[in-house]
């Protein structure tokens, strides 16, 4: 349980997370995550990272029971944690392939959003539930895999879309049934990893710096949101409703 960094074969990493039971992460897993994406790309003989996760899904947000328990200690947390371990994705001195699957859910998309490039197997979804759970965030990240449009429909209703439907639109580089999703990410990473390593290095800081959205300052524009609707009260109301009008 936790997060754990295996040196597969030459020049790939591949960082796992593990918290059962659906990998809903708490402030300390955030970090550690985070921790362990910035060691792997500070790593000279690391020329890709694999970020995959074990049990049901590949990521189902951040741990709502530890904010409720702690309130906004714990809130103030996991929303410094989340931006520490999405930036250390997009910030990763090498490309990240994320490999996903069952549910991508809040913060996974958070992840899979700064992600290099993303495999999924055929039962992965993907989607933000935040408002059904009093919160905002990571549209952002969202929006770097569906078209404008359909990013705010998927937000307004927490609906999920498919790895399929991803697929089409061309933010899934492949698509695999779950069996074969681990050698497919590896056999991507391991076509990247045949580079140059110092010239991957290059190449992922020069692909960052064209990026028309800094994600880091507008996923933090959008926590400011979380935040009002924390302290407004809001938050915890719909928590409690499930997101029901009326609650």
């Amino acid at each position: 349980m936790g997060v754990s960094t295996s040196c597969v074969e030459k020049g790939i990493a591949v960082v796992t997370a593990d918290f059962p039971p659906v990998n809903a992460l708490p402030v300390a897993g955030w970090f550690a995550l985070a921790n362990a994406v910035r060691a792997a790309g500070r790593d000279p003989a690391v020329r890709c990272v694999v970020l995959a996760a074990e049990g049901r899904g590949f990521n189902a947000g951040v741990d709502i029971k530890e904010i409720q328990k702690d309130g906004n200690s714990a809130l103030i947390g996991a929303n410094h944690a989340c931006a520490e371990a999405f930036a250390a994705v997009y910030d990763c001195a090498v490309p990240v392939v994320a490999a996903v699957h069952g549910f991508c859910l809040g913060g996974g998309i958070g992840l899979v959003g700064n992600a290099d490039v993303i495999v999924a197997s055929e039962d992965a979804v993907f989607g933000l539930p935040e408002l059904d759970r009093g919160a905002l965030g990571a549209a952002t990240h969202l929006a770097r895999l569906v078209p404008q449009h359909l990013m705010r429909a998927l937000y307004y209703t927490s609906r999920t879309a498919t790895a399929a439907e991803l697929h089409a639109h061309g933010s899934v580089w492949q698509v695999v049934p779950p069996g074969e999703l681990r050698a497919a990410a590896l056999t991507l990473a391991r076509e990247i990893a045949a580079k140059d390593g110092r010239l991957l290095r290059l190449a992922k800081a020069a692909l960052n710096g064209i990026d028309p959205v800094d994600v880091r300052r507008s996923y933090r524009f959008e926590q400011g949101f979380t935040f009002e609707a924390g302290l407004s009260g809001v938050a915890d109301r719909v928590r409690a409703g499930f997101g029901k009008e009326g609650a």
